[in-house]
């Protein structure tokens, strides 16, 4: 986070509030990120990161070499390519940089938009709007977790952002569908899919209204759904598809656990959802701490149709 104000600082936030608390490393970045932060905190105390930033990302890309920087501001308070300009000369090692002026809803891009992450023997483009996974230690054996021995006609990847999944099951599958709201992620998907040599096809919507609405049957389907889960709804829509498996990821015990209750009609379940007629049973469960040294962790489940 960013403290507003002078001077300037970059940290964390106080347990249950907004104060910001400086600090001069992280511990758990890679050493290109904890780099780039000793550069920005330096411009952050000797007053050259301007007052109206709001926020600021930065992202390595797989291999820690390539630097990508998102940098939102309440407005530019100068010509947005001098302030590129100020960017790339503090931070030289930035292969690609997205200004935001928040209030005049523009943007100043430099660099090709994007970087490359590779894992699985796969090559992603992972633009400044798009979500990939952060642990490049992990990533792979959470790759290989998910689409282990899966196989067949028609594969559904919902929340698929740039195709982390896709991508290998288009491998092994006839065919693969995916789903997602995030219009750059579903660009990087197709420039990632054309890398790869197979074929995809994207629907750019939110899950719940395809859900709603599709009429395809898939054998498997793998969901990475945001903190907020899939929903009571949408969860009985996906059961009624039937596919024989369906590996979720969460990112969220409570929210992973009310999606289960679902899927299986456990007894946990409200009364006032009457469930799918389609059941599945839980066959196994993963951790994956994908973020060390927090109390977050990723859980993996899959589930299989109950005959």
């Amino acid at each position: 986070a960013v403290r507003s104000g002078m001077p300037r600082a970059l940290g964390y936030f106080l347990p249950e509030s907004s104060v910001i608390v400086p600090i001069d490393e992280c511990p758990v970045l890679s050493p290109r990120l904890a780099h780039t932060f000793a550069q920005l905190q330096e411009m952050a105390r000797s007053g050259r990161l301007p007052e109206s930033i709001q926020e600021i990302e930065a992202f390595a890309d797989s291999a820690d070499e390539k630097l990508a920087l998102n940098v939102a501001f309440e407005k530019f308070p100068k010509p947005a390519a001098e302030l590129a300009s100020s960017f790339r000369d503090a931070l030289p090692q930035i292969e690609t940089l997205l200004l935001l002026d928040q209030k005049k809803n523009r943007f100043e891009l430099t660099g090709p938009g994007y970087l490359t992450h590779e894992a699985g023997g796969y090559k992603f483009r992972v633009g400044h709007l798009s979500f990939f996974q952060v642990n490049r230690f992990l990533v792979e054996d959470l790759l290989k977790t998910v689409t282990a021995d899966a196989h067949g006609a028609l594969a559904l990847d919902l929340y698929s952002g740039v195709g982390f999944f896709t991508l290998p099951l288009a491998k092994s599958f006839q065919r693969v569908l995916s789903v997602d709201a995030n219009l750059a992620a579903t660009r990087d998907l197709y420039a990632n899919a054309e890398i790869a040599g197979v074929t995809v096809v994207s629907h750019n919507e939110h899950v719940e209204e395809f859900l709603k609405k599709t009429e395809e049957k898939p054998e498997f389907v793998v969901l990475d759904p945001p903190r907020a889960g899939l929903g009571a709804e949408a969860g009985e829509k996906l059961a009624e598809l039937g596919a024989r498996e369906i590996v979720y990821l969460s990112c969220d015990p409570s929210t992973l656990a009310r999606d289960l209750a679902v899927l299986t009609c456990s007894p946990r379940k409200p009364k006032e959802i009457a469930g799918p007629s389609i059941r599945y049973e839980i066959t196994e469960m993963h951790l994956f701490d994908l973020f060390p040294q927090t109390f977050h962790i990723e859980t993996l489940v899959r589930l299989r149709r109950v005959p």
